[in-house]
């Protein structure tokens, strides 16, 4: 806690020094530790912290007291969001827990909308992620500027973080050339999902896979897996192809370092669903899988969001403020899952048992 004390303590103040009542610091501890404890809005932060006043001057002076609701919101406002991230991003250097990992780390970006930001002046903002499953951790994000989309965002992502090593995947809002290019650009691997955005590869992807002969070469080649497990009960089969033979491909040469394409065909009893992908991976269809699979994480982690922090329904309109506010939740996020409560339970019931227990739960939590 000390050293993530020091970190909170280098965010850029902007405040006018002569007018600053409440320290930076004393309202991010305060916000992240009411984050943990089940508080939603800006009211429930100054309820948490006027009821649990002794507890938190262990770690920040409170000099004058709890700051008013209006003031955390207010001074939240004035950080720029790259601070927090450092911050998030420092706390996950201290406990980080796969120091060693032989498995390739699996990036998986996506772009979700704060709906409660919107107003009649002005529309929502829309943050893509840049999200690791393995470390439980978001590496970084990039607010879509209003009169912008998730292509001009997404490379801008790429850049601010560390993806050496790393294999991204991206919906097919992402799959664009140039989205492809700047990852290897960067020696990193992709897998992209391909859909109607990109008319004439999905086509190219979808006739080959259609052919039985071809899809027969496949499983003899060593490029198909199939697996079975119940959700929502019933029984869900889910078949991986991949294949790196692409000289027939007229679409290759405008995809930066493709080295694959493939194919996950989902069966239930009511429906058969088809995806297609390309790869800068080479023939490996557990490896491929993975980079399937995984990918669906940055969805529960925006599912988390909404449901666990109910993000949708925070009306804060200043757009830095709640911007400031996704990266705490989100750091929160990956809090909660390493806090061990002694029994299996979900977060939304973890906060709640923080909210009922604070200093016990919050002191076991500082402690990681």
């Amino acid at each position: 806690m000390t050293e993530i004390l020091k970190t909170i303590e280098l965010i850029e103040d902007r405040r006018q020094k002569k007018k600053v009542k409440h320290k930076l610091l004393d309202i991010v501890v305060i916000v992240l530790f009411a984050k943990l404890a089940n508080a939603d809005d800006w009211e429930e932060v100054e309820i948490f912290a006027k009821s649990n006043e002794e507890f938190l001057k262990q770690y920040i002076t409170l000099e004058n007291g709890i700051p008013s609701h209006d003031t955390m919101q207010r001074v939240m406002g004035s950080i720029a969001p790259e601070y927090m991230q450092g911050v998030y991003k420092k706390w996950n250097e201290l406990v980080s827990r796969n120091e060693g990992e032989t498995l390739k780390k699996i990036i998986c970006i996506d772009g979700k909308t704060m709906r409660g930001n919107k107003s009649k002046e002005q529309k929502a903002n829309h943050i893509v992620s840049a999200w690791c499953d393995m470390d439980g951790f978001c590496l970084g994000q990039k607010k879509v500027e209003e009169k912008s989309n998730e292509i001009t965002a997404i490379p801008q992502l790429l850049d601010a973080i560390q993806v050496k090593g790393g294999i991204i995947t991206i919906d097919a809002m992402g799959t664009q050339t140039e989205i492809a290019e700047k990852i290897k650009q960067k020696r990193a691997d992709y897998t992209l999902a391909v859909k109607e955005n990109q008319k004439n590869l999905y086509q190219e992807i979808k006739e080959y896979f259609e052919d039985e002969e071809f899809l027969k070469e496949i499983k003899s080649g060593g490029g198909y897996k199939i697996t079975k497990e119940k959700a929502h009960s019933q029984i869900e089969t889910r078949e991986y192809y991949q294949c790196d033979k692409l000289g027939w491909m007229q679409e290759k040469s405008r995809w930066k370092g493709i080295k694959s394409i493939g194919m996950i065909c989902k069966t239930t009893e009511q429906a058969e669903e088809k995806r297609y992908y390309i790869s800068s991976l080479p023939l490996n269809v557990e490896l491929f899988a993975r980079t399937v699979r995984e990918h669906w994480s940055v969805e529960i982690m925006h599912w988390h969001l909404d449901v666990t922090f109910k993000e949708d329904a925070n009306t804060t309109l200043d757009k830095t403020a709640a911007q400031n506010l996704n990266i705490i939740n989100k750091w929160c996020l990956s809090i909660l899952k390493l806090f061990d409560v002694g029994k299996k339970m979900s977060l939304r019931k973890k906060r709640y048992c923080i909210s009922m227990s604070a200093r016990k739960c919050l002191e076991q939590i500082l402690s990681l």
